[in-house]
């Protein structure tokens, strides 16, 4: 392309026909050299986490990326936008009128990658595995719905669920819900290190030092049928140490694209850089976002005047402002702007920064300040902007006089367990979704087996809430319980939403595909990739 940057609407769909006229898309090539993708996501085997690419554990958007080239789902989420559609299955739909019974019919001579035929039992072994086994990391509770699973014949797979479940769909393209080999996954027990079985599209092969997954090999999965057009024969996936070190690597050619996670002054030198060199940035929307967690249990921030005042002081404006620039807007909800059922809750509440009514909340609750607080934040997973975001939001606090605030980082290997635990009264966190729906922003947050461990529990938006708005297949319909649960949370408190996020790729200039090589839920997309001429 002669430009540097090219800017995809939300509507990703609409641009084929544009991108196709000017060579950013196309359907690759299937020889050459493999394409080399470079992230900052780093993959750690631990104590605390043996089994990082186990789909019965595995929930972050780094590990997620892995499993979606490896492992195959009844159902997929659209290139662009919309409604799930049948993957590893030929045909899935709810066969009753309440949304509690979900059929699902294979494609017929589905296999695995070593030739093993893939059948409804074992899909039903899959996901029963993940819920039995009831990982740490809370992904079974993307499943809770579901009360039993049946199979009739080599095919279709029943399932019952529990309480009406619309999102369920949705639910059955991520990877908890992927179909593994019995053969290789034991029932009751993850499967350890680096090693990936399945029938997706690709093949796995694995670069492991020091029990870190240093590069992770793609290659084409001749056994598989599946919905997708694979337009390379192998992708390598390398890990590095920070975005200025994945950034040299481009430059000097080494990788060809990087994704996750560019620090804002990288992302801002490519979209101002001349025309005419050999390396193209791609702005995407994306449904990224950012916001603060609390134990709610923690002394520091038990009382909810404490957690009401830091939403009041905090500005939001000025933090994105200064740290993210136009790579992120400010956000009110958790719910992002973009997504049906999204209310300004927090804005609604407390309007812009004002330490004078800040004062006023913790005087009347008896406060005594300033209340001494530690944000704890993690120092690799997120980028390296973290760190400014984390030092802004200090001083934010601090100036107004009624805080005193340390931050604390960690790398993410000892964040996550720490967190997972209840050893941070505060601490910053991200959330790609699962899937691009309201009760995704939600539920994971705020309803039991939540992935954070939280201790909040509001018996309103678990009980009558949340199952409501699953009923309603017209989302919209679920507007007013989507909007009730964001009241609600703005009110108490639990999570403080920070901003939302676009989301980019860079890549060397021959590489097609760019366009799509993330949807909207940020997921990696290897198959797009393929490799052409360069301008």
């Amino acid at each position: 392309m002669n430009r540097k940057t090219l800017v995809l609407p939300a509507a990703i769909g609409l641009l084929a026909p544009v991108l196709a006229a000017c060579g950013a898309t196309g359907s690759g090539s299937g020889g050459g050299d493999a394409i080399v993708v470079g992230t900052t996501d780093r993959f750690n085997a631990s104590t605390e986490a043996p089994a990082p690419l186990d789909p019965a554990y595995a929930y972050d958007v780094g590990t997620w990326n892995v499993l979606r080239q490896t492992v195959q789902t009844l159902m997929i989420q659209p290139r662009g936008e919309g409604e799930p559609v049948p993957e590893a299955a030929q045909k899935c739909g709810f066969t009753d009128t309440g949304n509690e019974r979900y059929v699902c019919t294979l494609r017929e001579g589905l296999k695995f990658a070593n030739g093993d035929a893939v059948t409804a039992a074992d899909v039903k072994y899959s996901i029963e595995r993940a819920l039995s086994i009831q990982a740490d990391s809370g992904v079974f509770a993307l499943l809770s719905t579901i009360d039993t699973i049946e199979t009739q014949g080599d095919r279709e797979v029943i399932f019952h669920l529990k309480t009406a479940d619309a999102t369920f769909p949705f639910k059955l393209s991520t990877p908890v819900a992927g179909i593994v080999n019995p053969d290789d996954y034991e029932k009751n027990k993850l499967r350890d290190g680096f090693a990936i079985d399945g029938s997706g599209p690709y093949t796995f092969a694995s670069e492991v030092k020091n029990d870190e997954l240093v590069k992770a090999v793609f290659t084409k999965n001749p056994n598989y049928k599946g919905t997708l057009q694979v337009n390379n024969d192998k992708v390598e996936l390398r890990s590095f140490a920070d975005a200025g070190e994945m950034g040299t690597a481009l430059d000097d050619g080494d990788i060809d694209l990087m994704t996750r996670t560019m620090s804002p002054k990288q992302i801002q030198k490519l979209s101002t850089a001349a025309a005419g060199t050999d390396e193209d940035l791609v702005e995407m929307p994306g449904l990224e976002i950012r916001y603060l967690a609390f134990n709610t249990d923690a002394p520091t921030v038990k009382t909810k005047a404490v957690r009401q005042a830091m939403a009041q002081v905090i500005d939001r404006a000025a933090l994105v402002s200064k740290v993210y620039g136009d790579q992120a807007e400010p956000l009110y909800s958790l719910v992002p702007a973009t997504i049906t059922g999204h209310s300004n809750a927090f804005f609604n509440k407390y309007g812009d920064p004002n330490v004078a009514k800040a004062k006023a909340m913790l005087t009347k609750a008896d406060i005594t300040t300033p209340v001494k607080l530690t944000l704890h934040y993690t120092t690799d997973h997120y980028g390296s902007a973290t760190k400014e975001e984390f030092e802004l939001l200090q001083k934010q606090l601090n100036a107004s006089g009624l805080f005193d605030v340390q931050i604390e980082g960690a790398l993410w290997e000892t964040f996550r367990p720490a967190e997972q635990k209840g050893e941070y009264d505060v601490y910053g966190m991200g959330w790609f979704p699962d899937f691009p729906d309201a009760d995704n922003y939600l539920a994971p947050f705020l309803d039991k087996d939540n992935f954070l461990g939280s201790p909040y529990d509001n018996s309103q938006i678990r009980s009558a809430l949340i199952p409501e708005s699953r009923r309603e297949a017209d989302r919209l319909s679920a507007v007013k319980s989507l909007t009730e649960i964001q009241d609600i949370v703005a009110d108490d408190v639990p999570v403080l939403p920070l901003w939302q996020g676009k989301q980019y790729v860079a890549a060397r200039d021959d590489i097609t595909g760019t366009a799509y090589a993330l949807n909207s839920s940020s997921t990696l997309q290897l198959w797009e990739l393929g490799r052409g001429v360069s301008d």
